[in-house]
This record gives structure tokens, sequence and C-alpha cells, in this order.
């Protein structure tokens, strides 16, 4: 069967993101990880398809919307923006500058050594005019900016 591995990497990585966000998402902040997540679409839903449309990146296996778009939906719409709600919800607001600076270099370098080893060993991503390191400042950046959303959506403060 050809991609199997893909397909298997994919669907793993949905029902994973899935029971992530159902076993360490407090009831009392459901509301405000839904509200993550639908900010989160937002941004990497217009990034994904920017990227690909430019032709700097390309998803040469999709589990997803194969003829609709060629972005990759399951990261795009579901995989980064669940893992973006777990990142922000356990942001460590009322803690050091380090820690919150830690904090926020932890998250997208996870996620951009797991896209280096699907670049590398599968066809999932492609990289055309793209390199890691883009990856890692465009998660760096649509982290901040949901991490600020989040902020004043809740009127909370960075520095709380």
């Amino acid at each position: 069967m050809k991609y199997k591995a893909e397909k298997t990497i994919e669907i793993s990585s949905l029902i994973i993101v899935s029971l992530l966000l159902i076993k360490l998402t407090p009831k009392n902040k459901i509301r405000e990880s839904i509200v993550i997540f639908l900010f989160k679409q937002v941004l990497t839903w217009v990034f994904g398809l920017l990227v690909v449309q430019k032709n700097l990146i390309s998803y040469p296996y999709r589990l997803f919307f194969k003829k609709a778009n060629k972005a990759s939906f399951s990261f795009e719409y579901f995989i980064y923006p669940g893992l973006c709600a777990l990142f922000s919800l356990y942001y460590p607001k009322n803690k050091s500058n380090l820690l919150k600076t830690l904090h926020s270099f932890i998250g997208p370098s996870v996620i951009v050594i797991f896209e280096i080893i699907a670049v590398k060993y599968t066809k999932l991503i492609k990289y055309k005019k793209w390199a890691w390191y883009w990856s890692f400042i465009t998660i760096w950046i649509t982290d901040y900016l949901t991490q600020a959303f989040h902020n004043w959506f809740f009127k909370t403060e960075f520095h709380e």
C-alpha cells in the first residue's frame, strides 16, 4: 500500500492530539481551549495556504481534501491548533521571565523537530524554498499572537 507510513503517522497524530486535548484540558478551561483553538486555526490556515500557494512547501501525501487544496488539513487545521491550545493553557503566567522564555521556545522547537524528521523520512511534507528555521519563526510568531489574543480575550496579562 502506497504511503502506508504517512497514513499511519497522520492518523496517529490526530488521535494523539485528540487524546491530549481531552486528557490535559481542565474542565474549567474548556472555553479558553476552544477560543485558542479557533483563533489558531485562522492563523495557521492562512499561513498554510500561503506557503503552499507560493510553492515554498508541498505536502505530497494528505489524508483529507486532496483535491480541494494543497495544504495539510490535518496539521494546519487540527494538530497544530490543538497543540497550541495546550501550549497556551499551560503558559507559565505567574513564573519567572526565564521560564516564560523557555516555554516560548520549547513549544515551537518540539514541533519543528518532528517536522524535520517528517521532511527527511516521509512524504508528509517537502521543503521547496523553505528551511526549518522559517517554520520555527512562523510557529513562534503565531504562538505569540495566539497567547496575546488569549490574554486580551480573557483579560489577563502576560506578566500576571
